[in-house]
């Protein structure tokens, strides 16, 4: 099934509003802002499917203008089913100049004979701020499907003022590269990974934070690296999804993203 959503947000009177939501069946968006005076968006990605189906063709596109801010939610875990041909996934993001851009999806859970290709592109246009993440399970562990998925590739592009910065190409074959050895998961069944760039703050601080948080945390390794512009990009491993996304939870408290537009 082929299915899109495009939304455009932007502001007045100093809060951020649902300019322009459109969507068809699965997909659909639920704005779930608690306080209407605030200055973010704050909207929920739905889907009627039980999760994505052989065939599926999403395409979501999401346009922010300037100075407005979306915090983006998922409803639950993304489920990828038993496939044939295969699904994909390709989202587009643009953020006009001081725009902010915050979504970190429930984990993905690749069930047995899944593939799956999703493509992200963002276009962050000056003093924007941005985070975003990714968690990817070996599957259903509790019914023992560890790496029993044929497929899944998730690929992000981030551009500021059109220049490529960052590229993220995660590509993941049980069957052709054993996902245990050196330089692969070697031994872990979880990897998660996280992007935050704003041009206005300390990164330096910021690491340091993040790596006292993240020593907190049992049987998970973590690696923090400075982004090619100014931010940080985060790699986790562990065993269980709910550890990794709940890291993902309170980095995002670290990075104070109530009100990202006046983060300083």
């Amino acid at each position: 099934m082929k299915s899109g959503l495009h939304i455009q947000v932007a502001g007045r009177n100093g809060s951020a509003y649902l300019k322009k939501a459109f969507f068809t069946t699965p997909l659909k968006v639920m704005n779930i802002t608690e306080d209407k005076t605030g200055e973010s968006l704050h909207l929920m990605l739905m889907s009627s499917s039980p999760g994505i189906l052989d065939g599926d063709e999403y395409d979501i596109n999401i346009e922010i203008e300037k100075n407005c801010s979306l915090q983006l939610q998922t409803q639950a875990y993304q489920r990828l089913f038993n496939m044939k041909q295969g699904a994909t996934q390709k989202m587009k993001v643009r953020l006009d100049e001081g725009a902010s851009f915050f979504f970190l999806p429930h984990p993905s859970v690749p069930h047995e004979q899944s593939s799956f290709i999703t493509c992200n592109d963002f276009y962050l246009s000056d003093n924007c701020y941005f985070l975003f993440g990714e968690v990817l399970t070996c599957g259903r562990k509790l019914n023992g499907e560890l790496f029993l998925f044929s497929k899944y590739h998730s690929i992000s592009n981030i551009y500021l003022n059109n220049k490529l910065v960052i590229k993220e190409n995660l590509l993941m074959q049980p069957s052709f590269i054993n996902v245990h050895g050196i330089g692969q998961l070697e031994g872990y069944t979880h990897q998660a990974s996280l992007i935050f760039l704003c041009q206005d703050v300390d990164i330096k601080s910021i690491q340091q934070q993040l790596t006292e948080l993240l020593l907190l945390e049992n049987n998970i390794e973590t690696g923090i690296t400075s982004a090619p512009v100014n931010g940080i990009i985060i790699r986790m491993l562990g065993n269980g999804a709910e550890q990794l996304y709940d890291c993902m939870l309170r980095i995002k408290e670290v990075l104070k993203i109530k009100d990202p537009v006046h983060f300083n």
